[in-house]
C-alpha cells in the first residue's frame, strides 16, 4: 500500500520555511540592533575624540599665555633686581660713609635675599624657555677638565666657610664630551650651589665617571643634613621644598632641580639623587657622550 507524503510536512530532521524564515528575521534584527550600536558606540568615540582635541588645544593655549607670562614677568623683574643689588653693593662698599654693625647686616641680608630673587628671575625665564621649546642646545666637543676647572674658579669667591671643602676629582681617562657645555655646567652648578647651601661641614664633592651605553655620570657628594627617602621623588617637582629645620632656614626658590631635570632631558640624559637623612647627599647627572642629531636638533625647535 502506498502512502504519500504531506507537502506541507518537512521530512525528518528538516525545519519548516516558515521556522527558517522567522530565524533568518530574528537574525536580520540582531545584526539592525548590532550595527545600531556599533554605530551609536562610533558616535560616542567621535565626540570623545573631539572632546579631547578641543581640551588638548585648551591646555596647549593655557600652556603657551603661561609661559608668556613668565617670560614676560621673569624680564620685568630683572630691572628692579638689578637696581636693589647695585644700591646694596654700594652701601656694602661704604661709598656714602661707614655703617654700623647691625646696618651691615642688615645690608648683607638685602644682597642675599636679592641674589636668591634674581636666581629665581633666571631659573623661571629658563622653565618658560623649556615649555615655549625655545631653548638654544648648542653642542660642541670639549674636555670635562675643563669644564671643572671653570667651575672651579666660578664657586671658589663663594666658598667661605673653613670648615666645609670643595673637591673636584680630576676627571682622568674619561673621553672628550660632544653635549651643550653650559647647560650642563647649568645643571651642575644647581647640584653645587644646593649642596654647600645644605651642608655646614665636611666637604661636598664633585665627580665624575664612565658607565654602559657611552655615557657619562657626574655626581655631586656632600655630608650635609641628607633627604629622607620619601622626598626623593619630590626634589626634582617645581618649588619642592624639603621639610627639614635647616631647609626652613634656608630657603632656596625650589626651581634649580625642577630646571635641572629638564635640562637633563634636553641633553639627552636623566638626573637623580642617592641620599639618607643625616647622612649626606649624591646628585647625579648622566648624559651621552655624544648628543645624537635629533635632540640637538629638537631642543630649538
Amino acid at each position: 500500500m502506498n502512502t504519500t507524503q504531506d507537502s506541507g510536512t518537512p521530512p525528518p530532521g528538516q525545519d519548516s520555511p516558515q521556522a527558517l524564515q522567522a530565524a533568518l528575521d530574528a537574525s536580520r534584527r540582531e545584526l539592525d540592533d548590532l550595527r545600531a550600536e556599533l554605530e551609536e558606540t562610533n558616535r560616542g568615540v567621535v565626540a570623545l575624540y573631539a572632546e579631547l582635541d578641543a581640551q588638548a588645544e585648551q591646555l596647549r593655549k593655557a600652556t603657551e599665555l603661561k609661559s608668556r607670562f613668565l617670560a614676560y614677568m621673569s624680564h620685568e623683574f630683572r630691572a628692579p633686581v638689578n637696581a636693589i643689588r647695585s644700591i646694596a653693593r654700594l652701601l656694602a662698599d661704604r661709598v656714602d660713609g661707614p655703617l654700623t654693625q647691625e646696618q651691615d647686616r642688615q645690608v648683607q641680608f638685602i644682597q642675599n635675599t636679592a641674589t636668591e630673587f634674581a636666581e629665581m628671575v633666571d631659573d623661571l625665564l629658563d622653565l618658560a624657555k623649556i615649555e615655549a621649546g625655545r631653548v638654544d642646545i648648542s653642542p660642541a666637543w670639549f674636555e670635562m677638565v675643563d669644564l671643572f676647572s671653570a667651575l672651579r674658579g666660578m664657586f671658589r669667591p663663594v666658598l667661605t666657610n673653613p670648615d666645609l671643602t670643595l673637591v673636584f676629582e680630576e676627571p682622568a681617562g674619561l673621553p672628550r664630551l660632544f653635549t651643550d657645555n653650559r647647560k650642563l655646567s647649568q645643571i651642575l652648578r644647581n647640584f653645587i650651589s644646593n649642596a654647600l647651601k645644605f651642608t655646614t661641614h665636611g666637604e661636598v664633592r664633585v665627580s665624575a665617571g664612565a658607565t654602559a651605553g657611552g655615557r657619562v655620570r657626574f655626581m655631586v657628594a656632600d655630608t650635609g643634613i641628607g633627604i629622607a627617602p620619601e622626598y626623593h621623588r619630590a626634589v626634582f617637582d617645581d618649588f619642592s621644598q624639603v621639610d627639614s629645620p635647616v631647609q626652613k632656614r634656608l630657603r632656596g626658590t625650589g626651581l634649580g632641580l625642577s630646571l635641572s631635570r629638564q635640562l637633563a632631558a634636553l641633553l639627552g640624559g636623566e638626573v637623580g639623587i642617592e641620599s639618607e637623612l643625616g647622612k649626606g647627599s649624591r646628585f647625579w647627572v648622566e648624559i651621552p657622550v655624544q648628543l645624537p642629531a635629533a635632540d640637538a636638533a629638537a631642543g630649538t625647535e
